[in-house]
């Protein structure tokens, strides 16, 4: 099965997730999903590590499907190709809490989650002078807390799943050519405040 055949992986299991947990396999399979087939040698160049522990990285993403063998686009027969197997990535953390194990490695993936989006928008926030200011006006960050019952943030959930969707199949329409366009990070939480 290739990334074309489906759009999702599953984590079901906590040793898949302490895999995904490590935060040079999640920036590995983040390149490979945005940036297409690589191989280790250069994607060792992006994440400034050796390609041999770039291939041991890729090694345990292929090891719980995530990631897969590519068609290679070189004649150079020892370069092995990589790519992703799948547009995203999900588990629910509310399957794993009566398990500590599982329980346990999804909070780890988690956290590891949350400290790469904290350092993309760090990143992002001190790019923001060198930005275009039509981008960075066309851009928005905010937080509300809401009053709302379960059923109505299972509600918001959803609406917010449906709206990421569509978006990125307009997305999927656009050619990497296409100079009016730029890549566009979107995160969303919403969650019962402890």
């Amino acid at each position: 099965m290739t990334s074309a055949d489906r759009s999702a992986s599953r984590l079901e299991t906590a040793a898949a997730m302490r895999v995904l947990a490590h935060p040079t396999r999640l920036r590995l399979l983040g390149l490979l999903r945005e940036n297409g087939p690589q191989t280790a040698a250069q994607l060792g160049e992006v994440v400034d590590e050796a390609p041999g522990t770039i291939s041991y990285h890729l090694s345990k993403l292929a090891s719980i499907d995530l990631i897969e063998p590519a068609e290679p686009r070189s004649a150079d027969q020892r370069e092995r190709w990589w790519q992703a197997a799948a547009a995203e990535t999900t588990w629910e953390p509310a399957e794993h809490l009566d398990d500590p194990a599982q329980r346990a490695a999804s909070s780890a993936l988690e956290k590891s989650i949350a400290q790469i989006y904290a350092a993309r928008y760090s990143e992002y926030v001190d790019a923001m002078p060198t930005l275009p200011a039509e981008w960075v006006a066309a851009g928005t960050t905010g937080d509300r807390t809401l009053r709302l019952t379960l059923d109505e943030l299972a509600a918001m959930r959803s609406e917010l799943e449906s709206l990421m969707h569509r978006w990125q199949e307009a997305s999927a329409r656009h050619d990497d050519a296409d100079e009016t366009t730029a890549p566009v990070a979107l995160v969303y939480q919403a969650y019962r405040r402890p």
